[in-house]
C-alpha cells in the first residue's frame, strides 16, 4: 500500500552519512509519501545548511539552534546570529537545543545556553525543539519555568513525564525507537498520549527502526513507527500519518 502525508518532524540531512547520495535521495523522497521534513541544526554551520536545503526543496523547512554537544566554540553573539537566521521564511523553529547528560559536557554551560535559547524562542514567538537525554529533571525545570511552545523530540520519558509535557502545552515526537524490543516506555507513551500532541520523526540518519536498526535512516522509514503506533492504538496507519502531519503543520506554523 502507498501511504501519504508522512511528516518528519526532526531530521539531520546535513549529516555526512548523506554526502554520497543526498540529492538523489531528496529528489525522490516525495514519491515515497513524504509531505514535509524539518531539518534541525546543531550549530551555525548546520543552520545555514538547513536553510540551503529548505530553499532547494519545497517540502523542507529549517530549525536553527545550538545542540548541547556543540558548545565548545559557540560564538559570543550566537543569539543575534540565530535571530537573524530565523528571519528566513523557511525557518520554522529554534532548535535543536536542550540538555544531554549522557556525555561529559559541563552542565552549567548546557543549562545556560538552553535557557538562553528558550528565551530567544519566546522573544521571537517561534516554536522550540528540545533535546532531552538523561536530563529529564533539569530539562523540565526550565520548561516549567518558561512554558515555551515546545516539542520534546525523540521523547524518552515515562507516561507520567509525557502527561507533564502535555499539561505544559507541549508536543512530543516519537520515531524508530518505538519499534525496538526494549522500548517499553516509548510504546506506553505512544498508546497513552493525546493524539493531537503527537508528532513523528526519524532523527535521520540516526535511530533507524527495526528492521533497519544500525543502518542509515531516512524520512520514508517513519512508516515503521507509524505502523507500530497504529497497532498499539488500534488505528489505521494512514490515519496516524494524517493526524501527525496536521499536528506538525500546526506546531511549526506551516500552511
Amino acid at each position: 500500500m502507498n501511504y501519504e502525508n508522512i511528516f518528519d518532524a526532526h531530521a539531520h540531512y546535513d549529516d555526512k552519512w548523506f554526502d554520497d547520495d543526498r540529492s538523489t535521495l531528496l529528489d525522490n523522497i516525495k514519491s515515497k509519501g513524504v509531505y514535509g521534513i524539518v531539518n534541525n541544526s546543531v550549530d551555525l554551520k548546520t543552520a545555514e545548511k538547513s536553510i540551503e536545503y529548505a530553499e532547494k526543496y519545497d517540502f523542507m523547512y529549517a530549525a536553527v539552534g545550538f545542540h548541547p554537544e556543540n558548545l565548545d566554540d559557540i560564538p559570543a553573539d550566537y543569539l543575534d546570529r540565530l535571530a537573524e537566521l530565523s528571519k528566513h521564511e523557511k525557518v520554522v523553529a529554534i532548535g535543536e537545543t536542550g540538555l544531554d547528560y549522557h556525555w561529559d559536557i559541563p552542565k552549567d554551560k548546557q543549562k545556560k545556553v538552553f535557557e538562553e535559547q528558550i528565551k530567544l524562542s519566546l522573544d521571537l514567538k517561534m516554536p522550540l525543539v528540545v533535546h532531552d537525554r538523561e536530563a529529564h529533571g533539569d530539562t523540565f525545570d526550565l520548561l516549567r519555568k518558561y512554558r515555551p511552545n515546545a516539542l520534546v523530540h525523540c521523547f524518552s520519558g515515562s507516561v507520567e513525564l509525557m502527561r507533564e509535557a502535555v499539561r505544559l502545552g507541549m508536543y512530543i515526537s516519537l520515531g524508530g525507537v518505538v519499534t525496538f524490543k526494549n522500548a517499553r516506555h516509548s510504546v506506553e507513551v505512544a498508546a497513552e498520549i493525546p493524539i493531537d500532541r503527537l508528532l513523528l520523526e526519524t532523527d535521520a540518519p540516526y535511530m533507524a527502526p527495526v528492521p533497519f536498526r544500525g543502518k542509515r535512516c531516512d524520512s520514508s522509514m517513519i512508516l515503521y513507527a507509524a505502523e507500530k503506533i497504529a497497532a498499539v492504538r488500534n488505528m489505521g496507519v494512514q490515519e496516524i500519518l494524517n493526524i501527525t502531519c496536521e499536528n506538525a503543520k500546526r506546531f511549526y506554523n506551516i500552511e
